[in-house]
């Protein structure tokens, strides 16, 4: 438990006037903050669409796997400037959870971010994720028939939901799509900054300086861009993570949030062995599946991996929670170290029921003064790390 003082921000009121402002793909000026939202371009060159499986029919199971996705190829992210701002040398980039289908948890976040360190917020999705997955993949209409069949097939299994239904089926059938998505999205960040560090963006001057906030999976990815540092982008840049940072085999993502059980079980059988190498070999020498290898369990690649994040320790900081369960503090331990984690990661408890897919609830039965000091506690303590 801790104590904070009261301040001026109101979490809970302001999260349902943010989704009152927002339009994605709509330049927006919030507000109470003078924030402002753009919404730039971008296209993915990396190559590691879903396998290719023709639908036999509208209703068929197949109709979500269709190879190259149009949306996750092109499309665009939101980024946060703060007031006056048309150009800026640093930047945040934020990177979000697993199945998440929408910015309206990330927005408070993001505004409170860039209006506190006064930095842009970058917020990228992650591949297959965000808008970049076809709207049908979250219209209950065309996911009745499939939620039954599996439904079906799995014992009316209570983990799975609609909200779940699409990436449950996605990866139990096709469990080396979690190593392909992030892989893409690891390239595509690749891609971005070198369009950043060249002085090719339109918001960014030249070689701006770029840290990172990570939540939940999205801290995977961020780790796995650290221990690389590809082209040494990430050399002077802060990592701050938060429910994130765990290694692979700690995880629970069973959740009515995330995926099924048997999804869940299937994707931690197939890490646990030689499986996903067998089914995707990139060339040797590739350092993304070095450092994602070295994430799958505690003993791979240990020393190595271990000795990274002590070098790296004093440019990275993390918050865990006592009740997250998908994300657990002892996962993060056996990813860092002993050393590294008890120096960066503080594990805090919050006087109020929470997930960790819904760290800061908004609604009617909690105590929301309680959530906006416990999102302040958090926040704060990534602005002072990041600015």
């Amino acid at each position: 438990m801790f104590f904070l003082q009261k301040n001026d921000m109101v979490y809970t009121s302001r999260f349902q006037e943010l989704l009152s402002q927002y339009r994605f793909g709509k330049q927006v000026k919030l507000t109470n903050s003078g924030v402002s939202i753009q919404h730039l371009k971008f296209k993915s060159h990396a190559c590691f669409d879903s396998p290719v499986e023709k639908p036999k029919s509208k209703k068929s199971r197949q109709w979500f796997f269709l190879n190259k996705i149009k949306e996750n190829k092109s499309f665009q992210y939101p980024v946060f400037l703060p007031a006056q701002t048309k150009k800026t040398n640093q930047a945040i980039l934020m990177l979000h959870g697993l199945n998440e289908r929408n910015w309206n948890k990330y927005l408070s976040w993001a505004e409170y971010l860039c209006q506190h360190s006064g930095k842009a917020v970058i917020l990228f999705p992650i591949a297959h994720h965000m808008n970049r997955s076809p709207v049908s993949w979250t219209n209950p209409r065309l996911l009745e028939n499939i939620l039954n069949i599996r439904r079906a097939n799995t014992g009316n299994d209570r983990s799975l939901s609609f909200a779940n239904v699409v990436l449950s089926e996605r990866l139990s059938r096709h469990p080396e799509l979690f190593y392909k998505s992030g892989r893409q999205s690891y390239d595509d960040i690749i891609r971005l900054l070198q369009e950043i560090k060249a002085g090719k963006h339109t918001l960014f001057y030249k070689n701006a300086q770029i840290d990172v906030f990570a939540y939940s999976i999205g801290a995977l990815l961020a780790q796995t861009l650290f221990l690389t540092n590809p082209e040494q982008f990430f050399s002077d840049s802060r990592l701050f993570m938060f429910c994130g940072g765990s290694i692979f085999n700690a995880m629970q993502g069973t959740s009515r949030s995330i995926m099924d059980k048997l999804s869940f079980d299937t994707l931690f059988a197939f890490y646990q062995t030689g499986n996903w190498a067998e089914t995707y070999t990139p060339v040797e020498g590739d350092p993304a599946r070095q450092a994602f290898y070295s994430m799958l369990t505690p003993d791979n690649d240990k020393d190595t991996r271990i000795s990274k994040f002590e070098k790296l320790s004093s440019r990275i900081k993390g918050i865990s929670l006592a009740a997250d369960v998908v994300i657990p503090y002892e996962g993060v331990i056996q990813a860092l170290g002993e050393n590294c984690s008890s120096q960066t990661v503080e594990l805090l408890d919050f006087p109020f029921r929470y997930t960790h897919e819904n760290p800061f609830p908004v609604n009617r039965n909690i105590d929301s003064h309680a959530v906006d000091l416990s999102f302040q506690r958090v926040f704060d303590s990534a602005v002072e790390f990041l600015t």
